[in-house]
């Protein structure tokens, strides 16, 4: 599944192929916002486009999966690779913040998303939307990405929305949050030496 870890730039590359799907994903920590999304899903490219621009990735993503039977595959095969992409980047995590809580507002929308790159893999979600579809999105994909994002990390990632009125506005406060909240916690704090645990492990 892995292609190649540079752990002095912080970067992975992925490749993942099933009957489903054929995924190639390469992700840097410290990038500049740079991405390229060809997902065949249209509103996971703009969602991945965001996450990248407000984390500060450089993110490549190029996904070929059975969209004709439905998102479900792409968007969780994403996930996955996104994910383990995550962890192979940040190495033994030396140095890093590890914490962050990060809250966006999206016009009437307001999302919070809470993480700890601990190395325990949780998820919990409380977001309730308007509609079950944007265009042709299924909003249960939202927490099928985001699930396999944080087990493949091995991060606890909690993502709660506030309240909201328009179902776009609000997941996309989500994905800003998880790039603004992802980019302060994986960030390196100079006052930290080593392992941020008294494990001295995560």
């Amino acid at each position: 599944m892995t292609e190649a870890n540079q752990a002095s730039t912080r970067s992975a590359s992925i490749a993942r192929k099933t009957n489903e799907t054929d995924i190639k994903l390469s992700y840097g920590i410290d990038g500049t916002g740079v991405s390229e999304i060809s997902t065949g899903v249209p509103f996971l490219n703009h969602m991945l486009d965001l996450f990248a621009k407000h984390g500060q990735f450089d993110l490549k993503v190029d996904a070929d999966g059975d969209i004709d039977i439905d998102d479900h595959h792409t968007v969780e095969d994403i996930g996955i690779c996104l994910g383990g992409a995550l962890l192979e980047s940040l190495g033994d995590k030396r140095g890093i913040k590890r914490y962050a809580n990060v809250f966006i507002p999206m016009d009437e929308a307001l999302a919070q998303v809470v993480i700890d790159v601990s190395g325990r893999p949780h998820f919990e979600y409380r977001a309730e939307y308007p509609s079950n579809l944007v265009g042709t999105f299924s909003t249960e994909m939202v927490h099928e990405f985001l699930w396999k994002f944080a087990l493949e990390s091995r991060i606890t990632l909690h993502v709660i929305v506030h309240y909201g009125r328009n179902t776009h506005h609000m997941i996309e406060a989500i994905f800003k949050a998880l790039g603004r909240a992802l980019d302060e916690a994986t960030s390196i704090d100079p006052r930290v030496t080593g392992i941020p645990s008294t494990k001295g492990v995560l």
